[in-house]
């Protein structure tokens, strides 16, 4: 019992940091917030063992094997699980959860402040996916653990960071989202062939997680504003058509004069 408790506190790391990074940066997220997307995204990894298990084929060609292992069966099953469960809470916090609109995500129209908190949403959600699988790993082999909390967290994190992207695009724009599923598929996939195929330099496979995580969190950082002012920041005003939307002043006559309406022209 002891032995698991240390298990959870070592993969809750990046958990807690990213929670540190949130409140420092006082981006709207509560803690209740937090922990549902994070629950959210641990939820996830039981559809991507089902899927896992549903696609369990062999093959007697070694590279299609290894491509339909990593690329299919392992990334693309978790990431269209972690995109299945972030739509269902997408749906259920604008509902049932989420009464404050700064923290609330709208799957129409999108700003750059909604596009940030489902960066940020997906961010979550992915270290709840890692700490979860961190934790199964673990129990059977302890000694990977430190290693795997850096990196599975990073891959996780950068990967769920483009899924939740994608699952407030998928309605508006459809062609955007499956681009940014594919991402994070192909981000994942190769991860995984580089960390455990031999022939790949390791270094590589980090510098792909670290790189991918990084973008993502240049993604997030400097917060977001509400929608109206995030959209009138983002979108360029026209000062002319402003100019002519504006009230005449009160001296001003609001119509021409009669003494100057026999000095028009009769025709132009």
């Amino acid at each position: 019992m002891f032995g698991l408790l240390i298990i959870l506190l070592i993969s809750s790391l990046p958990v807690i940091a990213v929670y540190v990074w949130f409140r420092l940066a006082k981006y709207q997220f509560s803690v209740y917030r937090f922990l549902f997307i994070l629950l959210t995204g641990a939820a996830a990894f039981f559809p991507a063992l089902l899927l896992q298990e549903l696609l369990n084929f062999s093959f007697t060609d070694n590279r299609t094997a290894l491509f339909f292992h990593h690329l299919i069966r392992i990334a693309s099953t978790e990431e269209i699980s972690r995109l299945l469960m972030l739509l269902i809470f997408f749906r259920i916090s604008a509902r049932y959860i989420i009464s404050s609109p700064e923290q609330s995500i709208s799957l129409e129209p999108l700003s750059f402040s909604v596009i940030k908190k489902a960066t940020a949403t997906g961010l979550v959600a992915g270290l709840g996916f890692a700490l979860l699988e961190n934790a199964v790993y673990a129990a059977s082999d302890i000694r990977m653990l430190p290693l795997r909390v850096i990196l599975t967290a990073a891959v996780h994190g950068a990967c769920g960071s483009r899924i939740g992207v994608a699952a407030v695009l998928l309605r508006t724009n459809p062609i955007q989202a499956i681009m940014r599923v594919l991402t994070a598929i192909a981000i994942h996939g190769i991860y995984n062939m580089m960390i455990t195929m031999s022939g790949f330099s390791p270094v590589a496979a980090i510098l792909i997680a670290i790189t991918a995580l990084i973008t993502a969190i240049l993604a997030i950082q400097g917060g977001w504003s509400d929608g109206a002012a995030e959209d009138s920041k983002t979108v360029p005003e026209n000062k002319f058509l402003a100019s002519e939307s504006q009230p005449l002043p009160a001296d001003m006559p609001q119509s021409i004069p009669p003494s100057a309406e026999n000095t028009l022209p009769e025709s132009l």
